[in-house]
């Protein structure tokens, strides 16, 4: 083989050897009932995502997982960094608006057996109710109703931890609240929660990011 020849194959090799490009990580796929981290340290869950009357992104949780300006990621790719952040957070109804960035996260219906097909108005007794929360999973229960008469929350006996707050509250694929506490001890004192009728007419009533929302 002659020198130039020699040179060849050797170069050759070397590109042969070259390691391939590696791909971009691709946006996590989130929902309700997805695991939620606000500023690295605050762990929440997703009541549920879709787009208002302007057409952004955006989702709900608890209020008193963040403030305005908070930064979300997703449990699932905590590599992935910032999703999206926090823009209201109201301290009466106990809820949060969260403008996702469309290009950093796939938005799902249907998460870990939970699927969201539209929003109902709050579950009475003795209807059976359940939850899908990042920290116990999904849980059933028996409903027990509005027993403070608030018109804005539901009780219910499912199984409720640290964790779970903002979890979507269904009966069947209906969106009819979220979890936002429990009293006594977790998974055995009742879970209370704000109806998500009382959280669309306050997004509507203050024409602001999340007016007009509706799930995917």
């Amino acid at each position: 083989m002659t020198r130039s020849a020699l040179v060849f194959a050797a170069a050759a090799a070397v590109l042969g050897a070259a390691p391939a490009v590696a791909t971009a990580e691709a946006p996590p796929a989130i929902g309700g009932g997805s695991g939620i981290t606000i500023d690295e340290r605050v762990g929440c869950t997703l009541t549920t995502i879709g787009r208002d009357s302007a057409q952004r992104l955006v989702g709900l949780t608890a209020g008193h997982c963040g403030q305005p300006g908070a930064r979300v990621a997703a449990d699932i790719a905590p590599s992935y960094g910032t999703v999206g952040r926090f823009v209201h957070s109201d301290p009466r109804l106990d809820y949060a608006v969260i403008e996702f960035d469309p290009q950093r996260v796939t938005p799902m219906s249907h998460v870990g057996g939970t699927t969201i097909t539209g929003i109902g108005a709050p579950a009475q007794f003795p209807a059976i109710a359940c939850k899908r929360g990042s920290t116990t999973g999904t849980s059933c229960g028996v409903v027990w109703g509005d027993i403070r008469s608030t018109n804005t929350e539901t009780w219910t006996q499912m199984c409720v931890m640290k964790g779970d707050s903002g979890a979507p509250v269904m009966l069947g694929t209906t969106l009819v609240g979220m979890v936002n506490a429990y009293y006594g001890i977790g998974c055995f004192g009742p879970e209370v929660g704000t109806n998500i009728h009382a959280i669309m007419s306050d997004l509507d009533a203050r024409g602001d990011i999340g007016t007009g929302y509706q799930p995917l």
